[in-house]
């Protein structure tokens, strides 16, 4: 697991900051996992993280609000595999790809406007409808 886990160019989380627990799970391992604690919950204090630059915490703390709690603490858990040692894998390998993402700033959508090409269309398939609908009405009687 060495000293931290690294997010980005600008983030490695050191390992202290990070606290695991173990617990028993259901799924698949039969008497086996009755006895066995596989399922490993991460968490992790967004809010007094010292790795953090103020920027940082607030995109992190704005971009996953609905899955920190009041203290602002992450909570990840995971309990697919049979391994506690898998599972720590797992939710560590996911909750770095969480944090990456939180981070990364989108890009600006630059305005453009629809080809002519395009609005020429839009307007032939109104006409081409509405004429469709004029069509379907009642036909005129010749007397």
């Amino acid at each position: 697991m060495g000293a931290g886990f690294y997010v980005n160019d600008d983030l490695t989380i050191p390992s202290s900051e990070l606290v695991f627990r173990a617990a028993r799970a259901g799924g698949p391992g039969g008497q086996h996992v009755n006895t066995s604690a596989t399922r490993v919950e991460l968490t992790w204090d967004v809010a007094e993280s010292a790795s953090l630059d103020e920027s940082q915490r607030t995109r992190i703390m704005t971009r996953l609000r609905t899955r920190l709690d009041s203290r602002g603490v992450l909570r990840m858990v995971e309990g697919r595999r049979r391994s506690q040692l898998r599972n720590r894998e797992a939710v560590t390998e996911r909750f770095v790809q969480l944090i990456a993402s939180a981070l990364k700033i989108p890009k600006k959508r630059k305005k453009t406007r629809p080809p002519r090409g395009a609005a020429e269309k839009r307007i032939r398939d109104k006409k081409r409808r509405s004429d469709v609908k004029r069509r379907r009405g009642p036909v005129g009687s010749d007397d």
